[in-house]
């Protein structure tokens, strides 16, 4: 049984227009019927949950997209894949949470610290030290 795009919205939880947009990514697929209707394979379910559990996790759209190439024609995640998947974004997903934690437990009491290069800072950042090193959160780049 083939999925209307209003019905795996309504299944997956992602606004048809996001859907169009997996779509025209590549990400997703769909059939035309004579009427040019969409009509997606029930595995596009699987497809956009883990699609959403990436996007959930930050990973960009073009990343999961190349892992979705990567699968042999076009076929849905299995959880073989999800595994293989999952360790090429250990490093990438522990980064970010090294950072996170650094930003909630060294940068909570001052906000010039170089984060957004406020001209002073007479505990971390005296005269805008950071500010000459380039724009952006010097600290945490």
């Amino acid at each position: 049984m083939e999925l209307t795009v209003g019905e795996l919205a309504a299944r997956s939880g992602v606004a048809v227009s996001a859907l169009h947009f997996f779509e025209r990514q590549g990400l997703i697929s769909s059939r035309r019927t004579a009427g040019n209707q969409r009509r997606y394979r029930r595995d596009a379910l699987r497809r956009v949950a883990f699609i959403r559990i990436a996007q959930r996790v930050g990973i960009p759209l073009k990343e999961v997209g190349a892992i979705l190439a990567l699968l042999p024609d076009n076929r849905t995640p299995n959880r073989e894949d999800w595994a293989r998947v999952s360790q090429c974004w250990q490093e990438e997903l522990d980064q970010r949470m090294r950072h996170l934690q650094q930003l909630r437990d060294d940068f909570t009491g001052c906000v010039g610290c170089g984060c957004m290069s406020i001209d002073r800072c007479p505990l971390i950042n005296p005269d805008d030290e950071l500010g000459r090193a380039g724009p952006g959160p010097r600290r945490l780049l």
